[in-house]
């Protein structure tokens, strides 16, 4: 099947689809939350702050895993107001709330969707209240317990779905393993610096941004929602063909706006990522692209807690002039068109096809 550049008979009913189903996960997981409001409130009124920060944090957001879920349902025959992939929905958010709120207090970020981060938030509350201690402290504290309480909440949601084939609840586990094991990469990675040679640099890279995002972005969620439908082992094959290179595309993306985005878009500062120390595949390049000099620099100057505005600029340059964004770029539109030429095997209907194309777009074609 060749893929049409538009599908246009499709594309307002697939636009359609994935708006209703987004309001009807917003819809559930409002309830859903609300009703958890109400049992923490029953052990003390002083512990509702913590799911109050928790629906701050689900309100925004661009919906992308559950509507990976959701296409991937359909795709598998599942039907379009089926209450189960709803719930799926609502799991899959939670599970990312748990995900960014635990990272924002590794990665010690301020902000996150254009807010305080929930660690932050914790933190202001700390010391508007006049409480006692270290207020850095009690903020990621009480973050890291409103995560874990995420992750709990995810798993309750999940349990809820009617009808779930053991191999969803296979691929719900996996999932969660595989993003943990990521995680530490990552922070094994930062931790590493030059002691790791800088020729391995792009490989670590990617299998962190393999296993910490792609795979819980994009795979995951789309087989979920294949194997709620019943979807055999060949079609959840073809799934991760389509939306793994996609989801390592997604995050590349996102490591590229890290450091060059529009911080009034992103939510988040311009030269975060450099201010952070991650350690991207963006990174990698340019420590296999840039001179000695540069190479020291950047080992020595990414992450600093010291680092000043000159210097985000100067390496924002060195990522630049070194070709690593370049090189970076390239990686993005090979991952992409080897995402779409797998989408064209796909055997699905011009609906789906539709939604599918919507769902590839809004992950590589993106400012924020």
């Amino acid at each position: 099947m060749s893929l049409p550049d538009s599908l246009p008979s499709f594309e307002a009913e697939a636009s359609k689809l994935s708006q209703t189903y987004t309001a009807e996960v917003a819809r559930l997981l409002e309830e859903f939350l609300v009703a958890k409001s109400v049992e923490v409130g029953q052990i003390t009124s002083s512990a509702v702050e913590i799911v109050n920060a928790i629906t701050s944090l689900t309100k925004g957001g661009k919906r992308l895993r559950p509507l990976f879920a959701f296409w991937g349902y359909l795709g598998a025959g599942g039907v379009k107001d089926s209450t189960d992939i709803v719930r799926l929905g609502v799991a899959l958010e939670l599970f990312q709330a748990a995900a960014l709120i635990h990272d924002d207090i590794i990665d010690n970020s301020d902000t996150r969707r254009g807010q305080p981060s929930v660690h932050k938030r914790f933190e202001s509350q700390h010391q508007a209240l006049g409480l006692a201690g270290s207020a850095a402290a009690y903020g990621s504290a009480s973050a890291i317990l409103a995560g874990d309480l995420c992750l709990s909440l995810s798993e309750e949601a999940f349990s809820e779905i009617e009808h779930l084939p053991k191999d969803a609840r296979n691929i719900f586990n996996r999932m969660r393993t595989q993003v943990m094991a990521g995680q530490y990469l990552d922070v094994l990675e930062e931790s590493a610096g030059p002691a790791y040679d800088p020729r391995e640099a792009v490989k670590r890279a990617r299998t962190i941004v393999r296993f910490k995002s792609a795979k819980y972005s994009t795979e995951n969620p789309f087989l979920l929602g294949g194997a709620l439908a019943g979807a055999d082992e060949e079609l959840l094959k073809s799934y991760s063909a389509f939306a793994l290179p996609l989801g390592e595309a997604f995050q590349l993306r996102d490591d590229v706006l890290g450091v060059f985005g529009d911080a009034e878009i992103t939510g988040k500062p311009t030269g975060g990522d450099l201010l952070e120390g991650k350690r991207t595949e963006l990174i990698a390049h340019a420590l296999l692209l840039s001179t000695e000099e540069e190479r020291e620099f950047i080992q020595t100057r990414l992450g600093a807690s010291d680092m000043t505005a000159a210097e985000v600029d100067r390496l924002s340059t060195i990522l630049r002039d070194s070709g690593a964004l370049g090189a970076t770029e390239h990686s993005i539109s090979e991952l992409t068109e080897q995402s779409r030429q797998a989408l064209e095997k796909l055997s699905i209907s011009p609906r789906t096809l539709a939604g599918l194309q919507q769902l590839s777009d809004a992950v590589t074609k993106r400012s924020k």
